[in-house]
């Protein structure tokens, strides 16, 4: 259970951040939520709020490193600590071969997927460092140890989010701070939906690769994420879970 526990989540206005959300509001969690859609956002807020939930909503762009620390100030102000991050903010960006992909749009997803999973988990381990305990829980993608066609800023961000979360785990591990990465396969969120508007065979294609049969539902990435978060997981530390439906082990 996370009961009393201060969670907070990236990329939190839909999707699996949204999923996460509301589990970790089940189990008692008080939250702390950001996105860049401010919008979205305050109406999860809001419908979260009506439940009996206590949560905070700021926008913020995880890639701009004042957000990110003022996003950590604002669960020192509101709640005074910071037991779980769940670093799930991110984007797919535009599909291309490596050798026709602009800087632009290579850079815009490294900024996000990567660098924003590096700030995100910079300043979270100095605020639990402080307080001696957390958990870090950071979203790749089974992305992140195969490889993609035309997704090449793609895969090399989620390869680099593992980089990042073992790296800690291993520089953290003797302080009561705990980081793990989280890696879904093809899941039903509005992100994966636009990339499969681009015709029906993509979908068929995308649904082919996958052993179940099925996509992924936001939900079940998000029991994956929040068990992490959890004392259920206590002596789990440096783990990159995939929950994608058997693809990768094929």
């Amino acid at each position: 259970m996370l009961q009393d526990k201060v969670v907070l989540i990236t990329g939190a206005a839909s999707g699996i951040g949204q999923a996460t959300a509301e589990l970790a509001a089940n189990e008692g969690a008080k939250l702390l939520l950001t996105d860049v859609d401010a919008e979205a956002g305050e109406v999860l807020a809001e419908q979260l709020r009506a439940e009996g939930t206590q949560v905070v909503f700021v926008r913020g762009d995880v890639s701009i490193e004042s957000d990110v620390a003022a996003l950590i100030a604002t669960a020192e102000q509101h709640y005074g600590a910071l037991d779980c991050a769940v670093n799930n903010a991110g984007i797919l960006g535009e599909a291309a071969s490596i050798d026709t992909m602009s800087l632009k749009v290579w850079q815009r997803v490294i900024d996000i997927n990567l660098t924003g999973v590096f700030l995100c988990v910079k300043h979270q381990l100095r605020w639990m460092k402080a307080q001696g305990h957390g958990a870090i829980v950071n979203i790749a993608s089974g992305a992140g140890v195969i490889a993609t066609p035309n997704m090449g800023a793609y895969c090399a961000s989620k390869h680099g989010v593992l980089g990042i979360t073992k790296t800690a785990t291993q520089e953290v591990v003797k302080t009561g701070i705990r980081v793990n990465a989280v890696l879904p396969g093809s899941t039903r969120t509005p992100m994966v939906a636009d990339s499969l508007k681009q015709s029906p065979e993509v979908e068929k294609m995308v649904l082919d690769s996958i052993p179940c049969g099925r996509f992924g539902e936001a939900v079940e990435v998000a029991q994956a994420i929040v068990w992490l978060c959890s004392d259920r997981a206590s002596y789990v530390s440096g783990e990159a879970m995939l929950v994608d439906g058997g693809t990768v082990c094929r």
